[in-house]
């Protein structure tokens, strides 16, 4: 049985409750590849775009305190505009397409939880067709 690295994921399925922005969009930044004010940014491996990342507050109020607040990271040639906030909230309402989480074990001393990576092609407004998005480039690679 193959089972993929990614796994697909439905915007519904990672957030019942809704996704805010709690960010602007900024570079990922490769510390590897950095050293002092020479700052580099990461690339996706599989398509070498450069990588973008938005943090994201979870709308569900049963979410772990260290789960509430997510990245989701973006490959795309050019820095992906959120849309704009017509809510009259603090926070933008926004739906991520093409989504792909990777789950994986985050250690804190002796113990460990499942964490999650997620990624996506695309974020548009909440409430608003696909055709409104905001394209964030090419899908991610691990």
């Amino acid at each position: 049985m193959a089972i993929p690295r990614w796994i697909e994921m439905t915007h519904n399925q990672a957030f019942a409750q809704g996704a805010f922005l709690v960010s602007d969009v900024t570079p990922v930044i490769d510390y590897d590849r950095s050293s002092g004010e020479n700052r580099v940014q990461a690339a996706d491996k599989g398509t070498s775009l450069p990588l973008w990342q938005v943090e994201v507050l979870d709308g569900d109020r049963a979410a772990s305190k260290r789960a509430r607040t997510v990245t989701v990271k973006f490959a795309a040639a050019v820095q992906p505009v959120p849309p704009s906030n017509e809510s009259g909230m603090p926070f933008t309402p926004v739906v991520f397409e093409e989504l792909t989480v990777l789950p994986y074990i985050e250690r804190v001393g002796e113990f460990g939880r499942i964490a999650w990576s997620f990624r996506a092609t695309g974020m548009s407004a909440a409430g608003k067709s696909s055709a409104s998005s905001t394209r964030g480039g090419s899908a991610v690679s691990a």
